[in-house]
């Protein structure tokens, strides 16, 4: 029993028994059926792209976080400086310190991709770090210490003044309650989730794994609500209720012709945020946001299937009603053309060291 136990928490048995560490395509293979039934209804495969006209592509793919901040309330986001790949590391440290800016910051590729190349920023040294090994356009922004956060999935058809809140997510960060005789290692490797996150924090935080924290001493060792780097998803869609909902819509009346996606949202307390207060949107997800309640490890695969075909089902009307207004679906060259580019775009982002 106990060999069983060790094999079932190797890292590849951890995968194929929890659906929610399976590959993107192995989650949506299933229903792909229903996008091209639904392509067949828009008559275009990438109907997507007319979901957020403001938004390039819709915010399917590709789309860049410097031009959805131009077309966001300024009070919304976290002080940002955006650079173009290849500035100078010199430069970026001077621009931060003329701004105002003090550290930790956190460093963004502009066009992101699942959490690749996010970084906690604590100096100069890892600032200058960050800025030579990225490839790709990115930003500097402020860090926000609120300690939680939250992804809230939003759409209103066009013409609608309230919109919809259709799941909430609440997002667990990475850490480790030391005991006062384990190592963070040992730690880590009592749970699951962060027995598959084992070779990025080695790479991350060498020796200090071999650490010892003192009983009750928690230590938060991914500050990313970002589920590929191990941070819990659990549902609580049950919290959107009037004034939530309410406090939402007011936040996405204020980005331009916003209709369908994932606001990332950290907060200090919930009952404040309710009130529109001591909040900060750390992203802008658009029409190819996941209603990422579906990774509460509680449910099924097939209830994810059943949010994703829901969502697919709005995406496709809010998309066909913004057509019939003069919104222009992607051709097929400009769709083919915008998945190459995301593939190139990826290749870049996997080479930044986490």
């Amino acid at each position: 029993m106990n060999g069983l136990k060790r094999l079932l928490r190797r890292p590849f048995f951890i995968r194929l028994l929890h659906w929610e560490y399976w590959s993107f395509g192995a989650v949506y293979i299933w229903i792909y059926p229903v996008w091209v039934y639904l392509a067949f209804r828009s008559r275009s495969f990438f109907f997507f792209s007319a979901s957020n006209p403001s938004i390039q592509n819709g915010g399917f793919l590709c789309e860049s976080k410097k031009d959805i901040h131009k077309i966001m309330a300024t009070h919304l986001y976290p002080a940002t400086i955006h650079f173009d790949a290849g500035t100078k590391s010199e430069e970026v440290i001077k621009k931060l310190s003329d701004s105002g800016f003090s550290y930790p910051l956190i460093g963004k590729p502009d066009t992101g991709g699942r959490g690749k190349g996010v970084k906690l920023l604590e100096n100069d040294t890892e600032c200058t770090a960050y800025v030579n090994s990225t490839e790709v356009d990115f930003h500097i922004q402020e860090y926000i210490p609120y300690k939680n956060e939250a992804g809230i999935f939003y759409y209103r058809l066009p013409g609608e003044y309230y919109g919809h809140v259709t799941g909430i997510v609440r997002k667990e960060f990475l850490s480790v309650t030391g005991d006062g005789s384990s190592t963070v290692s040992q730690l880590l490797k009592k749970d699951t989730r962060s027995l598959l996150q084992m070779e990025s924090l080695h790479n991350i935080y060498g020796d200090y794994l071999n650490t010892v924290l003192p009983a009750g001493k928690e230590k938060l060792l991914v500050p990313y609500g970002n589920h590929a780097r191990g941070a819990k998803f659990l549902a609580d869609s049950h919290l959107a209720d009037e004034q939530l909902v309410s406090v939402v819509n007011d936040i996405c009346k204020h980005i331009e012709e916003f209709y369908f996606g994932r606001l990332d949202i950290k907060y200090d307390n919930w009952e404040e945020f309710k009130r529109g207060k001591k909040f900060s949107v750390i992203e802008v997800n658009g029409a190819g946001a996941e209603p990422t309640h579906i990774y509460d490890p509680r449910h099924s695969i097939f209830f994810a299937w059943k949010e994703i075909v829901r969502h697919w089902f709005i995406l496709n009307k809010i998309s066909r009603m913004n057509n019939k207004r003069g919104v222009k679906y992607l051709t097929i060259q400009e769709g083919l053309k915008m998945i190459r580019d995301d593939k190139a775009h990826s290749r870049k982002l996997n080479s930044i060291p986490e």
